[in-house]
């Protein structure tokens, strides 16, 4: 199957899904860190990720776990630096809290360091309902922070023009995702 990203399709195609109390969950390298990734890759997905985004922004934010390794990797090779989305609370003065809803958990999220108008792009791994991405677009808005762009690797989602729409910040993924029949597939 021809594809942009031939390494990320072949490791999202060859891993398993895990049904996590009703909720299909895929597991691979990119999403899980398990098997382990490899640098061929990584050098694909952050390749893919500074190629389908504008990166104008003066900070990249990346949620806990899997964005971390993905924005490493993208300051490493543009000079921007990038902070983490935490799960853990600090109490830093500034602290957002947020409150963030998967397809399968809620958890609190906590950002720090972000300041009025900071431009600020998302990366992360999974745009699956959008609700993280929500809570974390509302939250830096209301702490006066610029959302210029979101990316992720993989989307459940085909046609993401509606939550683009809805966050009003351009949403841009590399791989449109899904499980079929335990297995996973492509959109």
């Amino acid at each position: 199957m021809p594809s942009e990203y031939p390494l990320l399709t072949e490791s999202f195609l060859s891993g398993p899904v895990v049904d996590r109390n009703g909720y299909p969950y895929f597991v691979n390298p990119v999403s899980d860190g398990i098997p382990s990734m490899d640098a061929a890759l990584l050098n694909e997905v952050t390749d893919g990720i500074i190629s389908e985004c504008d990166l104008d922004c003066d900070v990249i934010l990346a949620p806990e776990a899997m964005g971390i390794p993905l924005a490493a990797c993208v300051t490493l090779k543009t000079g921007i630096p990038y902070s983490v989305i935490r799960k853990r609370r600090y109490g830093l003065p500034g602290e957002i809290t947020l409150d963030q809803r998967t397809g399968y958990s809620k958890s609190p999220m906590y950002i720090n360091g972000v300041h009025p108008g900071e431009r600020i792009v998302i990366v992360d791994d999974v745009i699956s309902t959008g609700g993280t991405l929500r809570a974390i677009v509302r939250a830096l808005g209301e702490a006066g922070a610029v959302v210029t762009a979101v990316v992720a690797v993989y989307s459940k989602q085909k046609d993401v023009s509606a939550l683009s729409e809805e966050l009003g910040v351009p949403v841009h993924y590399l791989l449109a995702v899904s499980s079929l029949g335990g297995k996973p597939a492509l959109l």
